[in-house]
Parts: C-alpha cells; structure tokens; sequence
C-alpha cells in the first residue's frame, strides 16, 4: 500500500490594516487529499513502480488549488509536488508500523540484502539499497543519489542541472533550517525532486514546511516506533485542515450585560483575514465563530493576529476535533482558525492575555421551537464580534457583528459536535450543561 499526500500552500493575500498600511495575510492552508492505494501488485509491477518514481513525483499527484480572492489579493497558481516519506530503519516494528500506515518504500544498505529479502516476505514494500552514494532497486538500477551537505559550499554545489538522478536525497551531518530552505529555493520550478533525511518528527516537519512549500519528501531514518506514530499523527492533523467543517445558521435569542469576568485575548503567529476566527462557547456541544480584530475601527488600530475570545471557562477548538479552555492555551499551542466557509488551518499561540473586563451574555438557537440553546459570553466591547453566515458586501449585510451592535433576531455561525468532553476528547455520555 502507498501512500501519498498532496500539499498545496496559497499565497499571501493582502488585508488593509490602516489608511496606508497594508499588511500581507496568509491564506487559509489548504492540505489536500491523503489517500491510500491498494491492489495486489506482481513482482515486475513493484519493480517497474521503483524504477518509474522519478517520473511518478515529477508529474503525479499534483493539483492546482485556486486562490480565494479579496479585494487587494494577491493571486497566482502554484503547482506542489507530492509529499513522500520514505523510511531507513533495521527495526522490524518500526517497519510493520511504517506499513500500516501506508509508507512501504525502505531503505537497506547494499550489506542488508537479506533484510529486505526477509521483510519482502513479510509485507508487500518497495526495498531500495544504499551503495556508494547512489539508491539503486532490486535490479540495480538507480533511482536516487545521495548528497551530503556538510558547508555552505556543499549546499551552493546543488544544483538541478547537474544532478544526474530525478531524486536526490541530501543528507545534512550538522543539520540547519537555513540550508532547507536553501535547496528549497535553488530546486524550485525544477522536475527534480529532493528528499532528506529526517531522525525526528522535528527534522522532518522543517523539511515539509521549509519556505512553506518543503522539500519533496523525507527520508525517516530511525530505530524507534514512536517516531513513525509521530510523524502519521503530524500528517493527519495535516490532512484535517483541508476538509471543511459544517457550520450552522443561529438566531441570535438574547443578549444581556453579565458583569466582571477575566477574559481571554488570543493573539496568534499569523494574520487573520476578515471572515476568520476562532470557534468559542461556554458548551461544547455549540462553539460561535468569534471574529478577529483585523477589522478597521474608529476606536483602536486593527490587529489581526488576535481574537478576544471571551472567558477563561469557554472552549475553543483546537486540532484533532478536540476542545480546550481558553485557560488552557500558552504560547506555542495550536488552535484552528476558521473562516465563515468552514475552511480551516492550525495556527500557534504566540500570546495569551487574560484580563478582568465586563462581559456581555449572548443566547442563541437553530431551531426557535426546541429546548436546545447556546450561550457564549463575550467582552462588552466594539471590536468583538461574532461571524454572520452572510458575505460581507457592506452595512446591510456585514461579514462580522460587533457584540455592542447584537441584536435578538441577527444570524451568525455556529459549530454544533457533541457537548460530552472528557480531557477535550468527545465521549459518549449522558450530559447536561445549562
């Protein structure tokens, strides 16, 4: 079985932060399909699929994903290869792990013929060997070649042209970010493809995400199972962006001053767009999109990087269809972002502020005649606001409504799951939240 995940990164796209200012949002990122391949392949047929990977990587698995548009953004078609992860170890579990999870192309030096013969017998796998700097198949024939990078002069030494093999795999002995991003942009536009060689989730997460676009796949060399969990677990929150969410039309049923309560101010390490937010409620059964401050208002200056979330005691998405309190988060944390759309991508923490400021209570339903009713409480504030289901095309129908402007009657978006959580996880019980 083999897997292959396409990745496809949008471009900035401009959001008007000032008067004369304009600052650079990124769009929502976009992972595509993750899929799994199967059927019975003869011997030739697996030899033929090594011998032919060149070809596979340079022009399968590839799509174009279109831009969304704003009214000053920037937009162009790019083309991401497929991502691929190949794997070296002589660990038996770390190879029946790999398997399972899809990855079936391993590495052998040309000393472990009988390795690969014995695990070609126990799983269907792709054996490659390692010999004198070139990746040669079961019929000698190569397919790769590896390149170690040990200076900078190594790293300038790289270039498509002068690479005789489609695949290269760099091998960096002092590894560094900077010379990723290097190789990323010297092989960029080129047919060639460039793997490297990971030991960690660490390494390799850099190598997918180096200049946003990574490197054409990695090498996991390792001895330890937990790192191949890892690095399924880092591709499957990966591959959770990419699909949409079901969001919900509410009617907004009430909204009353609360008092003094400790509110939570997210602040991310990216720009949002208008339309986008976090997904908060004081029940996990209900979460309203609550909008960034990248709006311009007249009492303070845009900033889109953060959401005012509400209290301490609310929840807020995070990945792996989890929840957390807004208590919870730190700097370095992820949460999702999301658009009125239901697009979604996962954002760090840069900072959490939590201050005392007054709250305002707002009630919503989907359905004005049943019992069931959604609460989130919010600071009383102009630049809070929650999504409208409706585009923004002006006052008559705005994209974001602020709190101070709620209205019984208005519509926003909200995020319906099942309101029984243990640890942020969703479980099956009985549960009453009021």
């Amino acid at each position: 079985m083999m897997m292959t995940t396409s990745v496809a990164l949008s471009s900035a796209s401009s959001v008007a932060v000032g008067a004369r200012i304009t600052c650079l949002a990124p769009d929502t990122v976009n992972w595509d399909r993750c899929r799994f391949v199967t059927r019975k392949a003869s011997p030739l047929e697996r030899i033929g699929h090594i011998r032919n990977k060149a070809k596979l990587l340079a022009s399968g698995c590839s799509e174009t994903v279109p831009r969304a548009s704003s009214s000053s953004s920037v937009t162009s078609a790019d083309y991401e290869r497929a991502k691929e992860v190949w794997v070296w170890t002589e660990n038996k579990q770390v190879m029946t792990a790999a398997v399972e999870r899809g990855w079936n192309t391993f590495l052998f030096s040309s000393q472990n013929q009988g390795l690969a013969s014995e695990w070609s017998s126990l799983a269907l796998i792709n054996p490659l060997f390692v010999e004198e700097g070139d990746i040669l198949d079961v019929e000698n024939t190569r397919v790769a070649m590896v390149r170690k990078i040990l200076s900078p002069e190594d790293v300038q030494k790289l270039q498509p042209e002068s690479e005789p093999a489609q695949i290269v795999v760099v091998d960096f002995v002092d590894w560094q970010v900077i010379p990723a991003e290097n190789i990323v942009a010297i092989f960029q536009g080129s047919q060639k493809t460039v793997f490297a060689i990971s030991r960690n989730l660490s390494e390799a997460q850099s190598f997918h995400e180096a200049l946003e676009h990574g490197l054409g796949g990695v090498v996991l060399k390792v001895e330890d199972v937990n790192s191949v969990l890892d690095l399924k677990a880092y591709f499957d929150r990966r591959h959770e962006v990419k699909s949409l969410l079901s969001l919900e039309k509410a009617v907004i049923t009430g909204v009353h001053t609360a008092g003094m309560g400790d509110r939570v101010c997210v602040d991310l390490c990216c720009l949002m767009k208008p339309g986008e937010g976090l997904l908060v409620g004081s029940f996990a059964r209900g979460l309203f999109l609550v909008h960034s401050e990248c709006m311009e208002s007249d009492y303070i200056s845009s900033r889109p990087f953060r959401v005012n979330a509400g209290p301490v005691h609310a929840y807020v998405a995070v990945p792996g269809g989890r929840t957390c309190y807004l208590s919870e988060l730190k700097a370095g944390k992820e949460v999702i972002v999301v658009d009125q759309r239901g697009r979604q991508r996962t954002a760090v923490v840069g900072r959490v502020k939590i201050e005392s400021r007054p709250l305002i209570l707002v009630e919503a339903k989907i359905d004005l005649d049943s019992e069931i009713h959604y609460t989130i409480l919010l600071q009383n504030a102009e630049t809070v606001a929650l999504v409208s289901p409706h585009p923004g095309d002006g006052l008559k129908s705005p994209a974001a409504i602020p709190v101070t402007s709620l209205k019984v009657g208005d519509e926003v978006v909200l995020r319906t799951q099942g309101g029984a959580r243990h640890t942020g996880i969703e479980i099956q019980e009985f549960i009453v939240e009021r």
